[in-house]
């Protein structure tokens, strides 16, 4: 996928925005569970609760134990609303339709996640460093 962010900022019937937030998440106890079905399934809930949210996923990379998102979000709205709104029903259908998660962990994910604004660094920056997590 190819990593661009809008020229142009984003408008609601409020405000004019143009800001992108680097996410991290992790599942509980750090365990390496995210792959294969869990994996398609979560990208799949995750770019849906975007939507919903009227959000914009620009980079996405899911890890066997970690989750990066790379999303503009209206200010108004909040980034940690998104992220507790991803993480609750992504926690939900994945726990039902994967029993393994529910036998392997109390709740999927950590209460805790990583939030930080692009803060003018490049985009492709954030991208290589959310590539290299992998080689970790």
């Amino acid at each position: 996928m190819a990593v661009t962010l809008r020229q142009q900022p984003r408008t609601n019937s409020n405000i004019a925005f143009q800001r992108a937030f680097h996410v991290v998440w992790r599942p509980k106890y750090r365990r390496r569970v995210l792959g294969g079905r869990i994996e398609t399934r979560l990208n799949e809930l995750t770019r849906e609760v975007i939507e919903e949210n009227g959000a914009c996923l620009v980079e996405m990379e899911v890890m066997p134990d970690r989750v990066h998102l790379l999303v503009e979000v209206d200010p108004q709205s909040g980034i940690h609303k998104l992220v507790k709104a991803i993480k609750g029903r992504s926690s939900r259908v994945l726990r039902q339709k994967f029993p393994s998660l529910t036998s392997k962990l109390p709740t999927l994910w950590t209460n805790s996640s990583f939030v930080a604004t692009m803060g003018g660094a490049p985009v492709d920056v954030v991208k290589r460093h959310a590539e290299n997590q992998k080689n970790r």
